[in-house]
């Protein structure tokens, strides 16, 4: 089928572009390359350099597409804390554009990329589709609006969606060809990596005061290829005829940062000294999954699971990346 991805050119994007081009669809990425990169998007697939929230790039790389995967928007908690008006923007005003004209082309298929943040503090973990709504953070709460959007259009227009509520993603292609290259670097396994190897003697952990075990926050890390996989599975399941559905993406095991620390340490066979910073805003202290519906409906389950292993591919990438 033809899909066009937007975000196609950033992290999770690219490597999505690149599964599917290898499973043998037609590929069109929409990407600003505000974030993302020229040089990460398959040569197999077509580049329209646009927004989402611009009519005229939409006309251009809506024709004759089947479905959408949307990947694109803003993800980082503590910029959405300083400037959520920047990120209703970027996340729900602008696809909003996007929904009226996938309408207008007759576009009925969509896979979304939304977030655990949506859940803001779970009651419970590991955490269920069906658990309370209350993001803690701008971003969580502008991707919980755009999910009610697709809600919305579905009952207006017929818009099939499939949500994918993502945990913490990680990890890199395991030949090293495609991976995280955020500037400025926010995610911990990167940054921890990108300390080991310039030398640093120290690392900053934010918040060392939550209610877990060692006080730091614990996270669920899924590999992105496992995520890229899912989405093509998301996608193939509305193309032959699915309703849709949300789906959590993890791996249903949390590790704190203090032992994403160690985890690094253990693969790089290098080291560094953990200092403590306050918290972030709009962190909450535990995300874990449950992905059970995502393996009853789409066959879906992580591949690349052991954190040893998403670290190790980072590291590979990391290495070769950044010379």
């Amino acid at each position: 089928m033809k899909v066009l991805v937007t975000g196609g050119a950033g992290y999770i994007g690219s490597v999505t572009v690149r599964d599917l081009a290898d499973a043998g669809h037609e590929v069109v990425v929409l990407d600003t390359l505000e974030r993302g990169h020229e040089w990460a998007v398959d040569p197999r697939a077509t580049l329209v350099v646009g927004d989402v929230g611009d009519e005229t790039a939409l006309a251009t790389a809506l024709p004759g597409v089947d479905a959408v995967m949307h990947l694109a928007g803003y993800i980082e908690v503590a910029e959405s804390q300083r400037d959520p008006g920047r990120y209703f923007e970027n996340n729900v005003a602008r696809p909003l554009v996007m929904l009226r004209a996938m309408v207008a082309h007759g576009v009925d298929a969509l896979v979304f990329s939304s977030t655990a943040a949506v859940y803001g503090e779970p009651e419970r973990v590991p955490v269920t589709e069906d658990a309370r709504l209350a993001p803690v953070n701008a971003y969580g709460a502008s991707k919980l609006v755009f999910e009610q959007l697709l809600e919305l259009f579905g009952s207006a227009h017929g818009l099939r969606s499939v949500r994918f509520r993502y945990f913490n993603v990680a990890g890199a292609m395991p030949d090293a060809s495609l991976g995280e290259a955020h500037d400025p670097e926010t995610h911990i396994i990167p940054r921890v990596l990108g300390a080991m190897a310039g030398g640093q003697e120290r690392f900053e952990v934010f918040g060392d005061d939550y209610p877990t075990p060692d006080g730091t926050c614990v996270r669920d890390y899924v590999h992105v290829c496992d995520l890229a996989r899912a989405h093509r599975l998301g996608l193939e399941a509305l193309h032959a005829g699915d309703a849709g559905g949300v789906y959590n993406l993890g791996n249903g095991e949390g590790f704190s940062n203090l032992e994403v620390v160690r985890m690094c340490a253990e693969v790089t066979g290098r080291d560094v000294s953990v200092e403590f910073g306050p918290r972030r805003p709009g962190d909450p202290a535990v995300l874990v999954a449950c992905a059970d519906r995502a393996e009853a409906a789409l066959g879906w389950r992580p591949e690349r699971a052991a954190l040893a292993d998403i670290v190790a591919d980072a590291w590979r990438w990391h290495r070769r990346h950044t010379g």
